[in-house]
């Protein structure tokens, strides 16, 4: 029996060995056909893997067989479950596969609801054309719906032609919804609306027609009718994308030139990169260069995704997929590069706007010995995350970390929760700002992006500030347009629009200062509407402002991570709430604790901490007062001497505090 149990166990850990070898080579998109010694067979998705690349020839699809198309969205308005159903609709995925949001992988993605990376997968349809059975390859890119990923909306847009506009049925045209529209018609693409959750109680698909009329021009009977959820009217959607969205315009027979769209790291390969095919073909063991970097690389897997990464061997003119070339850096990948068969010449592709970071924060180690953990993990993320901006600076109170910029603060605040979840770091975020211009009595100007870098020097004082602005889009409805109206002239803003949707919503644009709106005016309009209204921005012009740097000080030592930028006539409140919060956080210790908010070396706010205190005077029975008086008067020296070479510590919460502070 003993030596039965033995050989259990040992081919119980053959097998789990075997698994995790056959796990390995799926990940790496190679098939894996071993068997354990004890005869039992490989796993069956990696043995059939091999069958599965040779049966799909891409050749069969010329440009005129392809149709590349985006679905763009405001948040939740069913753009993910519409994926869901089109790849279930085209056997890309099986029905009833159990994971909802199929294409938002990212443990973030799931925790929020939201989606975070525009994700692409290739989908072969039939469809029966003028009495003809044609086959169809169809690119689908899912795209984030907040304002702060509008970036990867539009790089995503890059890569097609056309674009399904998905409305809500019951909530009608929302801000973000207007802001794709645009960005779509300005990359001239083929938009066709889509009204989904026709299923709800509350929907009201006529309403919503005859907003999309007014607010954008598309005629009520091109929209197309749908309920994600039960499959209601999705019969209509592939067809019209054939039907409506033309083909790639790219040129087979010329050199190779393609789009590199997106990017992220992987443990076993290096960096991916995804490409758009817009001249020419692509085959592995291909060499390929760089116009951005001049650097050449070779092919070593190249494929599509279906919606997981598939082998193919090649990609042909207007198909999107991936390619590993064997870059091991980050910097490599550059979103919005071109990239050519090495040994020719071609016309480098437009490429995309860069980013415009709209917050800054300071990222540190909670532990300063793991400067360097969080040097890695920053560089990792980056790679998937090309919209985001780092530099090294170093502060008195934190250490070595980096000075990054967000394209807004939901950006900030899910690159934090990827830092901690994907790479275990655990780190501490300074006050995010945003960058001012600043003129000196000497004649320079500066961009400031770190109040630490705001000039101390006496001598030079400032002559003129300027702050940026962004163009806010609000859609709420009609009785909540004076609370409104309300919120946004506190926060100094200027109305420049102001018009009916129809009986029952209204349009507003205003012009707000971005430092205004990074921290809580969503969640403030939120409230103050019950949730109705609907936020998006764009940035604007820089407007000349008076702004001041505001300090924390600690015993009289300024912590520089605690610095930040505010408008005159608001430092008042701000350094009130600010010492008031930090009270609440920062522990007593055996010293006293003088916390101050300070405009220069005018101090406009102060709280005290006391100090822990033994009491001297328990051994005294009686006698002389002056024996008393001579204890205190030596606790008092004692904790004078301890105030001078204490140190305050600053809990990681006090930080988080501060953040919430307009």
């Amino acid at each position: 029996m003993p030596y039965l149990r033995r050989a259990s166990k040992a081919i119980n850990v053959a097998n789990r060995i075997h698994r995790l070898h056959s796990d390995h080579y799926y990940r790496l998109g190679l098939p894996y056909s071993g068997s354990n010694e004890h005869g039992f067979c490989s796993n069956s998705r990696n043995s059939n893997r091999k069958d599965d690349n040779n049966a799909i020839d891409l050749s069969q699809y010329p440009t005129d067989k392809i149709r590349n198309f985006s679905i763009i969205a405001h948040v939740d308005h069913g753009k993910s479950t519409l994926a869901d159903r089109l790849l279930e609709l085209t056997g890309t995925i099986k029905r009833g596969h159990g994971v909802p949001q199929y294409l938002d992988k990212l443990q973030v993605e799931r925790e929020r609801g939201i989606t975070v990376k525009a994700q692409t997968a290739t989908m072969f349809y039939n469809y029966n054309l003028k009495e003809n059975n044609t086959n169809y390859l169809l690119n689908l890119i899912d795209t984030p719906g907040h304002v702060d990923f509008s970036y990867e909306v539009s790089r995503s847009l890059a890569a097609c032609q056309g674009a399904l506009l998905v409305v809500d049925a019951a909530q009608g045209v929302q801000a973000q919804t207007v802001a794709n529209f645009y960005l779509a018609f300005e990359s001239n693409l083929t938009i066709i609306p889509v009204v989904n959750k026709i299923d709800q109680p509350t929907a009201d698909p006529e309403r919503v027609k005859t907003q999309l009329k007014s607010m954008f021009d598309l005629d009520p009977s091109d929209v197309l009718l749908t309920s994600a959820k039960t499959g209601l009217g999705l019969e209509h959607v592939l067809p019209a994308v054939i039907e409506r969205i033309p083909p790639p315009p790219g040129k087979s027979d010329s050199n190779l030139r393609m789009f590199l769209l997106d990017s992220y790291y992987d443990e076993y390969k290096g960096v991916i990169c995804h490409v758009a095919i817009v001249d020419g073909s692509l085959r592995k063991g291909d060499k390929i260069s760089s116009v951005a970097t001049g650097q050449s690389y070779e092919v070593l897997d190249v494929g599509i995704m279906h919606p997981e990464l598939r082998s193919t061997g090649y990609l042909l003119t207007g198909q999107v997929g991936y390619v590993v070339s064997g870059m091991r850096s980050t910097k490599e990948a550059r979103v919005g590069d071109t990239l050519f068969h090495t040994r020719t010449t071609v016309e480098p592709l437009p490429g995309f706007k860069p980013a415009k970071h709209m917050v800054f924060s300071g990222l540190y180690p909670a532990d300063g010995s793991d400067f360097e953990a969080l040097s890695h993990a920053i560089e990792r993320l980056t790679c998937n995350d090309a919209s985001v901006s780092v530099a090294r600076e170093s502060s008195t109170a934190l250490g070595l970390g980096f000075r990054c910029g967000f394209l807004g603060l939901l950006h900030m605040d899910v690159f934090h929760q990827r830092l901690e979840q994907e790479h275990g770091t655990h780190i501490i975020s300074t006050v995010p700002t945003v960058p001012y211009i600043f003129e000196y009595s000497d004649g320079s100007k500066v961009e400031v992006q770190n109040p630490g870098a705001f000039t101390s020097d006496p001598k030079i004082r400032v002559v003129a500030s300027w702050e940026p602005t962004v163009l806010a889009t609000i859609i709420i409805p009609s009785e909540y347009v004076g609370v409104v109206i309300n919120l946004c002239s506190e926060r100094r803003g200027e109305q420049l629009e102001y018009s009916f949707i129809d009986s029952q919503r209204v349009f507003m644009k205003y012009r707000l200062p971005l430092r205004e709106i990074v921290v809580d005016f969503y969640n403030e309009l939120k409230s103050i509407t019950s949730g109705y209204a609907s936020f998006d921005y764009e940035d604007s012009e820089y407007v000349a402002s008076d702004v001041v740097k505001l300090d924390i000080l600690l015993n009289g030592q300024p912590v520089d991570a605690m610095a930040t930028i505010v408008h005159k006539l608001k430092a008042q409140r701000v350094g009130r709430e600010l010492v008031d919060k930090l009270k609440k956080y920062i522990d007593r210790q055996m010293f006293e604790i003088t916390i101050q908010a300070a405009i220069g070396s005018k101090v406009i706010a102060r709280e005290t901490i006391s100090a822990m205190r033994k009491n001297v005077l328990a051994k005294c029975y009686g006698g002389d007062v002056t024996r008393k008086k001579k204890l205190l008067e030596k606790q008092k020296e004692g904790k004078k001497r301890m105030k001078r070479v204490g140190s305050v510590d600053i809990p990681q919460e006090a930080f988080h505090a501060i953040l919430k502070v307009s």
